[in-house]
C-alpha cells in the first residue's frame, strides 16, 4: 500500500519573503491571506511586479490604467503589511518576450535588496493560465535555484479550479490532493481589504469572488524548489 502524503499545515518560518508577481492585484487577489499572515508573524513582505497591468479590460473607462493601477498596489501593499514594492515597466501581456537575462537580473537584484530568504509565486501554470504569471514563476523558480532558497507556489485545490472552470469557462489549473504540500488556514480580512483597493479590477470580477467563496478560510501551497 503507498504511504498517504503527509501534508504540512504551517506557513514555514522565514525571515524575508518576496513575492514575485506579473501583475498589480496579483499580490492581493491570489496571494493576500499569506502575505498578510506571513507580515502578522513579524516576517519582512517585500514584492515584485513585472508589468504596470496597463492591457487589462477591466476598469478600462477610468482613464490611464498604467497610473491607476500603480496607485492601486501601493495602496493594497499597505493593507498587507508589505514593506517594499518594486513595479517595473514590462508591457503587459508580452513577457514571454522579454529577455531571460534581464527578467532574471532583476528578480535577483530584488532578492539582494531585501535579502530575501524565500521566493513566493504563483503555481506552475499560473493558476489562470496566463501567460504573463506562467512566465513570472518560471523566472522566479530559476533564480531562487541559482541563489539557493526556496520557492513557494500558491496553489488551487483541482475541486475549485474545475468548478471554476465549469461555471465561468475559465482555464484555471488546479491540483490534486497528493500534488499539495501545504494546507493552510488563513484570516482573509486584511486581503479583502486589499482586493478593494484594486478598484479598477475588482468591482466587475465574478469569478474572484466565487474563487474566495470555494477556498473559504484555506490557501494550499507547493514546493517548486527547496
Amino acid at each position: 500500500m503507498e504511504t498517504p502524503k503527509l501534508t504540512e499545515v504551517r506557513l514555514p518560518s522565514t525571515r524575508s519573503v518576496l513575492a514575485v508577481c506579473a501583475h498589480p492585484d496579483d499580490e492581493s487577489f491570489g496571494l493576500g491571506a499569506v502575505l498578510s499572515s506571513w507580515a502578522d508573524q513579524g516576517t519582512r513582505i517585500s514584492v515584485l511586479c513585472f508589468t504596470h497591468g496597463e492591457a487589462s479590460t477591466l476598469g478600462a473607462t477610468d482613464g490611464n490604467l498604467h497610473r491607476v493601477r500603480e496607485q492601486e498596489l501601493g495602496t493594497a501593499a499597505d493593507e498587507l503589511g508589505v514593506e517594499t514594492v518594486r513595479l517595473l515597466e514590462h508591457p503587459d501581456g508580452r513577457l514571454t518576450g522579454e529577455p531571460t537575462d534581464q527578467l532574471s537580473a532583476e528578480v535577483r537584484h530584488a532578492v539582494e535588496l531585501v535579502d530575501a530568504s524565500l521566493l513566493l509565486v504563483f503555481d506552475e501554470g499560473g493558476i489562470t493560465g496566463h501567460s504573463d504569471h506562467v512566465r513570472a514563476t518560471e523566472i522566479a523558480t530559476g533564480v531562487a535555484s541559482d541563489v539557493g532558497i526556496p520557492v513557494l507556489g500558491w496553489a488551487l485545490p483541482e475541486s475549485v479550479a474545475a468548478q471554476l472552470n465549469d461555471q465561468f469557462e475559465t482555464h484555471f489549473v488546479g491540483r490534486r490532493p497528493e500534488s499539495i504540500d501545504l494546507v493552510v488556514d488563513v484570516d482573509r480580512a486584511r486581503q479583502h481589504r486589499a482586493i478593494r483597493c484594486h478598484a479598477s479590477q475588482s468591482g466587475e470580477n465574478p469569478v474572484l469572488w466565487r474563487r474566495l467563496e470555494l477556498q473559504g478560510n484555506q490557501e494550499v501551497f507547493r514546493w517548486l524548489g527547496r
